[in-house]
């Protein structure tokens, strides 16, 4: 029987550290038993950010003429 597809929200995702299972529940692996997780939304949920580059600012040098 092949396995369901399951939708898990990135808000509540965690990653067994122990057995690389991502589950729904926070507080212990459903496949191992595991207390050793760590939530996905922290590492994955990046906002995009535009780049700000800095404006540099130069002194004003007079040009020295001969």
């Amino acid at each position: 029987m092949p396995a369901m597809p399951l939708h898990i929200p990135l808000a509540t995702a965690y990653l067994c550290q122990d057995c690389n299972c991502v589950s729904n529940c926070s507080r212990r692996c459903p496949a191992c038993a595991s207390e050793v997780l760590m939530g996905l939304a922290g590492v994955l949920n990046r906002e995009v950010v535009e780049e700000v580059v800095p404006a540099h600012s130069y002194p004003y040098v007079t040009a020295m003429v001969a």
